[in-house]
């Protein structure tokens, strides 16, 4: 094939690329997983991730149909070891389940709605030859971590299914968060790239500088700390702040070692989440403050979304986890990492099309 054939094969895939509407159908997506993660959240402090024992991907679309089929899987219920003892002693009504069943049905129902929202549009720009060169491979990765993303969530109910365990694995549910955040960044990144290419053919991907690095770095850890303190109960350990029980330094347990302190005691783990937010948010501050000099609306954003999460999780801890303010800190985290991610791309940007 000759060097004028290779260039007009080039030229005729690039005029058939759409990254434009590429960029919208990814922010899409990210705004249905920042819908999950709050939905997750509600799942989560309602005690409602086991009530559902199964995991039945084309029959668990449709909830029980019939007074039978409810009391079937109340049955189910019945059998594990959260039921027993607590939701059994406690006193719960087959409408008491019906309510939690709801929220870990709706929950596994918008995983299914964003993998089909993510999978047919992708097929469809693939046939269409709509996916710009070396994009394919980066599409692919996200749908594989969508997929490992409903893995995770089955392996994390399961973990609560046996033995003595009355909740889920923290370990798990810290895993399959960061998961669902992890990909939450990579639509927004990707999509910003997308953009880039869509306003100037000759856009290059945007590239992760130290800064960036840095801070992304300070968020996660503040935010696996804050699945680990979610797991295991421990936003009740203080409904004060700054002081926890009076003091700065809680009374831990440390009789198994500073590992499993770190790792398991809700006091500690508390006072870790709460104090290490301020390195988190004096990272993202600089990260933010960095992107405005790019001229670019995402460092607003993230300036405005670390401030106001930090109040938010003082207001969670004086409220006792009240429901609704705890699930706005969490959705307002899910949004700081999307904010994170476009000023992190804002920095990164190569070329004069990678101003937002």
């Amino acid at each position: 094939m000759t060097a004028a054939s290779l260039q007009g094969s080039h030229d005729s895939a690039h005029s058939r690329a759409r990254p434009g509407w590429l960029a919208w159908w990814l922010v899409i997506v990210a705004a249905m997983v920042v819908l999950i993660v709050a939905v997750g959240g509600i799942t989560r402090l309602t005690e409602s991730g086991l009530s559902i024992t199964e995991w039945n991907v084309a029959s668990g679309v449709l909830p029980p149909l019939s007074e039978q089929a409810w009391q079937a899987e109340f049955a189910k219920y019945q059998a594990t070891p959260e039921y027993r003892l607590e939701a059994g002693p406690a006193g719960m009504t087959l409408a008491d389940f019906k309510a939690i069943f709801f929220w870990e049905w709706f929950h596994r129902l918008m995983g299914r709605a964003i993998g089909l929202a993510f999978a047919l549009p992708l097929a469809f720009a693939w046939v269409r030859g709509w996916i710009p060169q070396g994009y394919r491979s980066r599409l692919i990765a996200l749908l594989g971590l969508g997929g490992l993303q409903g893995v995770f969530g089955w392996l994390m109910v399961r973990s609560g299914l046996g033995g003595e365990m009355t909740d889920v694995s923290h370990f798990w549910l810290s895993i399959h968060l960061c998961t669902a955040l992890i990909t939450l960044a990579g639509l927004v990144w990707t999509a910003l790239d997308l953009h880039a290419l869509d306003r100037d053919s000759a856009a290059r991907p945007a590239i992760l500088r130290p800064l960036a690095i840095g801070a992304s770095l300070g968020l996660f850890v503040q935010v696996l700390l804050g699945a680990w303190v979610a797991g295991l109960n421990a936003g009740l350990a203080s409904d004060t702040w700054p002081l926890m029980q009076g003091r700065i330094l809680p009374e831990a347990n440390m009789s198994r070692g500073l590992f499993w302190a770190v790792t398991q005691d809700p006091f500690l783990l508390h006072f870790l989440h709460r104090w290490f937010a301020w390195i988190a948010f004096a990272a993202l501050l600089a990260l933010g403050w960095k992107a405005l000099a790019r001229e670019n609306n995402a460092g607003k954003a993230l300036i405005g979304l670390a401030t106001g999460q930090v109040l938010l999780g003082i207001v969670t801890v004086i409220s006792g986890v009240s429901l609704w303010i705890a699930v706005g800190h969490q959705v307002t985290g899910a949004l700081l990492v999307a904010a994170t991610a476009a000023s992190a791309h804002a920095i990164g940007g190569r070329g004069p099309a990678t101003r937002a």
